[in-house]
């Protein structure tokens, strides 16, 4: 791993370290995020989590060094690759994202993923103009030099990456790289490949996508994006929680309005009457997004850890330490900042105990650095 400012390029043993670590119980984006900064390596963490998962009272499973072998090695046969957070082939803006994937799973062309990119999302149950203003929308995209980003589903999505296959699109995966749905698309899915695009996966190889998994699978989509533009959404639809994840994210929301008539415009004209900008032609796009280009993520991102020659022991916590941030948590959530303001304990030591409690199952992270106990 390469220095702080020079991005990293994990050798073998290291990439398989992390994957270990993500595929472990209770060990998500940003508890992963906080292992490798307090102890500096994947390798390192590992060893640590055993003890720090039963500080916070219980044991946990640790993902097997054979476990994710077989993951490695299942998607080495279907061409794809893991691309860990800070190398040079992950999605530049993805990496700014507080809960993004450390590692992710891609196969197709990853040069692609440095492009100017507009994620384009929508009904599955879209009508005739629905998909046919999409198709048009992201075909004039591909001719001002912007990839597209979607989700592969039926209607909207699956018109935007038609679309787009001789420009450059992204499909983002609910499940496995070799779970494609729905089954339908399967055919669209190799043409975004051989074609140049690129599909994209948080999840381990062989997953069946569930429910739950789609709006996780949502924040990618707009987190490797300048900007996400809803077309036809019902009030309550998986565009909604992308839009929202991209206004989380500080990404633009864009949206195409419809008949107050038709159930499945309510979402995107409610998202304009909050305050996203309208689209009614490509102009209404290039024009917001020509001014960030200059200010897109590109390059190698900066890390801030090395991996130390000798990894660090885990940090001991006093007992009134301990006890003083114990006390101060709860279940409505609040800021780590103002746990550390509040109990007066040092800074490393309030992380070092919400990482047991994460570990232990009985945190729960919410947008803005806040957590809350289970």
């Amino acid at each position: 791993m390469t220095g702080a400012g020079r991005g990293i390029r994990l050798d073998d043993e290291q990439r398989l370290a992390w994957l270990r670590l993500i595929r472990s119980e209770n060990i998500g984006p940003v508890t992963f995020r906080e292992l490798i900064n307090h102890f500096g390596s994947g390798l390192a963490a590992i060893a640590a989590v055993p003890e720090l998962a039963e500080r916070g009272g219980r044991r946990i499973r640790l993902c097997s060094v054979e476990d994710a072998e077989r993951e490695r090695d299942g998607l080495a046969r279907i061409g794809a690759q893991l691309v860990a957070m800070g190398e040079p082939d992950y999605p530049p803006a993805l990496r700014h994202v507080a809960d993004a994937p450390p590692l992710i799973a891609a196969r197709g062309d990853t040069a692609i993923l440095s492009r100017p990119i507009v994620a384009m999302v929508g009904s599955r149950n879209a009508s005739v103009a629905g998909r046919k203003f999409a198709a048009q929308i992201a075909a004039g995209l591909g001719r001002a030099d912007y990839a597209t980003a979607s989700g592969l589903a039926r209607g909207i999505d699956a018109a935007v990456h038609l679309a787009s296959l001789d420009t450059g699109t992204i499909a983002v995966l609910a499940g496995g790289l070799d779970q494609v749905y729905p089954p339908e698309n399967r055919e669209l899915a190799d043409q975004i490949v051989a074609s140049g695009g690129v599909h994209l996966s948080e999840m381990p190889f062989g997953w069946v996508p569930r429910g739950r998994d789609f709006p996780r699978r949502n924040r990618i989509i707009s987190g490797v994006a300048l900007a996400v533009v809803v077309v036809e959404a019902a009030t309550r639809s998986g565009s909604l929680i992308t839009a929202r994840r991209a206004a989380d994210q500080g990404r633009m929301v864009m949206a195409v309005p419809g008949s107050p008539l038709d159930p499945r415009a309510a979402g995107s004209n409610r998202l304009i009457k909050d305050g996203a900008t309208m689209v009614t032609e490509l102009d209404d796009i290039l024009s917001e997004l020509s001014p960030m280009l200059d200010r897109y993520p590109s390059g190698i991102p900066e890390i801030d850890e090395d991996t130390p020659e000798e990894p660090p022991a885990p940090t001991d916590v006093e007992d009134r330490e301990r006890a003083a941030i114990l006390a101060a948590l709860g279940p409505t959530p609040v800021e780590v900042d103002e746990i550390i303001r509040f109990t007066g304990a040092r800074p490393a030591a309030v992380h070092l105990v919400l990482l047991e409690l994460a570990l232990a199952g009985r945190l729960e992270r919410h947008p803005g650095q806040r957590v809350s106990l289970v």
